[in-house]
């Protein structure tokens, strides 16, 4: 502790032994003798502190004051951290009070936070002051300054972590009234963030998207009395090449932009793209939302930050949030997939298409026919997610603790430029698609069997899987792949940009 007199008002070793132990007491109120989560948590609701509302900010307390690892804060745990975090804060109370009156004026606490480089709105500021004015005097006590910041859980305590630490425990309203956690209204602002994000990436991108389904329904169709199309027969054409009962032509990109090109220029390959950005708003929406869910909760489960978890939860955290996504917009996906494999043979066009498809579909076998391939797009999308969101987080991770390290700052002042997130956006999306895509592939022959592009119908996951191998090869599981690549490396890139930009502008 510091020499006697540091502190605005003396106290004797006695005396704060007294006030530490009086303390303690106040917050084991099943009088254990030690605390727990939930004994922490029942203890601050009873002195009505700003942690209550905080669960996941106790959990980090708590793996902060507990030095022997057993889980629980035994007192002299916590008096080692009270003096320690005390003199801490008395540091940074004195550095800010520029009269050296003892007490805190907004007017200082603003300039604090300005000299920091954090531009609070004034609404913002008011709230963080009053917080902390008890007594509503207008001055911030060092005792207000230290029994709200006591349980900040981090070894080194500034200006720029104490109000990022009252953003995450106390959520006001204008009014000063607590609304919901800082998690839900946080959560929210990632979800937008992540369907604002899909919807533009996936708009600059959808001609690869529309090329990639192109050539995974065209298989080098079986010439059967089974194709009446004529239109269908006809897309094998002059410069194909016979092998067996197959068709197959020398240049299936080339062809593939031939031809949609043929059926309706420029707009032909923004085809389904309606229904691409009524389904990726949403799924892009859930699967940020629920990435960024699913790393606080595995985080807590480890009694780990964010940033401290490990990189298995990471992957895991994506995994899941792929898989819930996925399950949540299926069919539409399948819907958009059969659109775009009829647009070409169909007169109709934009919502007639649409409607005639979905009609179609229903008939041919209702609720269920919007699910073809679930198995399938569930069993590719947690491995996809996974190494995607994965990889990205670990990347980013990665990039910012070295340039924290470098920059001798803490890591929340790092920034990542916008060429550095849109080349991990590119790596990271590559190496889960390039993985999962042959379960990509079965998946959308699944949903799109039966139309006139792909006239082929399957039995289930392994008989589509035979007859792709028997037809066309091993090769043919990796049909599309490389407009797919061409689709996905600036589709993830721009994804991640527009997402990482959305949560600065929201403050996330």
């Amino acid at each position: 502790m510091p020499p006697e007199g540091r502190f605005p008002r003396k106290e004797t070793p006695k005396a704060r032994d007294e006030r530490i132990l009086q303390l303690f007491e106040s917050l084991d109120t099943q009088h254990k003798g030690y605390l727990d989560k939930d004994a922490l948590q029942e203890g601050f609701h009873r002195l009505n502190h700003p942690l209550e509302h905080a669960v996941g900010i106790t959990n980090e307390v708590i793996a902060l004051v507990d030095q022997n690892g057993d889980g629980l804060i035994q007192f002299e745990e916590f008096k080692v951290f009270v003096e320690k975090t005390e003199q801490h804060l008395w540091a940074l109370f004195a550095a800010i009070d520029k009269d050296k009156n003892g007490k805190l004026d907004k007017a200082e606490v603003e300039a604090a936070l300005e000299t920091s480089g954090l531009s609070v709105p004034p609404s913002k500021l008011e709230q963080f002051f009053d917080s902390m004015d008890r007594d509503n005097d207008g001055t911030i006590s060092f005792e207000d300054w230290r029994d709200f910041l006591l349980f900040i859980p981090v070894d080194n305590i500034s200006i720029r972590v104490a109000y990022r630490y009252f953003c995450d425990s106390v959520p006001l309203t204008s009014e000063g009234d607590v609304v919901l956690g800082d998690d839900t209204l946080a959560g929210i602002g990632y979800f937008i963030s992540g369907g604002i994000a899909g919807a533009v990436s996936r708009t600059a991108t959808a001609p690869f998207d529309r090329l990639k389904v192109y050539l995974i329904a065209h298989t080098g169709n079986v010439v059967t009395d089974g194709v009446k199309n004529s239109a269908a027969a006809a897309v094998a054409v002059t410069k194909d090449v016979k092998v067996g009962s197959v068709v197959r032509s020398r240049s299936p990109l080339l062809d593939a932009i031939k031809t949609i090109w043929r059926h309706g220029g420029i707009t032909n390959f923004f085809v389904g793209n309606g229904l691409n950005v009524l389904k990726i708003f949403p799924e892009s929406s859930i699967k940020f939302g629920s990435f960024e869910a699913s790393k606080r909760i595995l985080a807590r489960l480890e009694g780990k930050s964010v940033n401290e978890m490990s990189g298995i939860s990471s992957f895991l955290a994506g995994g899941i949030a792929g898989t819930v996504s996925q399950f949540a917009v299926y069919p539409v996906d399948t819907l958009k997939f059969r659109v775009q494999c009829e647009a070409e043979f169909s007169n109709l066009r934009g919502s007639s298409l649409l409607k005639n498809t979905a009609k179609n579909m229903w008939r041919s076998g209702g609720l269920a026919a919007y699910y073809k391939g679930l198995a399938l797009g569930l069993g590719g999308i947690f491995p996809f997610a996974a190494l995607d969101l994965g990889t990205f987080e670990a990347m980013k991770r990665a990039y910012i603790r070295t340039r924290s390290k470098q920059l001798g700052v803490e890591e929340d002042d790092v920034k990542l430029g916008n060429f550095l997130v849109l080349t991990m956006g590119a790596i990271s999306g590559s190496v889960g698609a390039s993985v999962v895509y042959p379960i990509n592939v079965l998946r959308t022959r699944l949903q799109t069997q039966g139309t006139a592009a792909h006239p082929q119908t399957y039995t289930g996951m392994t008989d589509v899987l035979q007859k792709t191998i028997k037809l066309e090869g091993y090769r043919g599981l990796f049909r599309g792949l490389i407009p797919n690549l061409a689709k996905v490396a600036p589709s993830v890139s721009i994804s991640y940009l527009v997402y990482e930009n959305c949560k600065t502008l929201m403050g996330l």
